[in-house]
């Protein structure tokens, strides 16, 4: 585990205990449970709905990008916030946005 994914754990301590798991060169970040963020590059993405995406993008927070065979696939995620590594209660508000969007996307694909 890279040292920026083990600080994760201070910076959502106000979340509760959360987990991490690689995956596909990265890790992805866990509470209760659900996948709420992940890690590429050491860089921090959230969860993100079509509504929570807005957000983001008026702040310049662009969505998690990878190459596949050639072409440009743009995920749910986007570039957390600059101030949620400041302030564990900013965190932990961006934490819960996301967790929530994550949650409903779980139990909307278990249906």
């Amino acid at each position: 585990m890279s040292e920026f994914v083990e600080h994760l754990h201070e910076v959502f301590s106000r979340l509760g205990t959360i987990s991490s798991r690689k995956m596909f060169g990265g890790h992805g970040v866990y509470y209760d449970g659900v996948m709420f963020a992940l890690v590429a590059d050491d860089t921090l993405y959230l969860k993100t709905d079509s509504a929570l995406a807005k957000e983001f993008e008026s702040r310049g927070l662009e969505a998690f990008e990878y190459n596949k065979n050639g072409k440009l696939m743009k995920m749910s995620y986007h570039l957390a916030p600059e101030e949620l590594y400041e302030d564990a209660d900013v965190a932990r508000e961006w934490a819960l946005k996301s967790y929530e969007i994550a949650f409903r996307a779980k139990a909307k694909s278990k249906r």
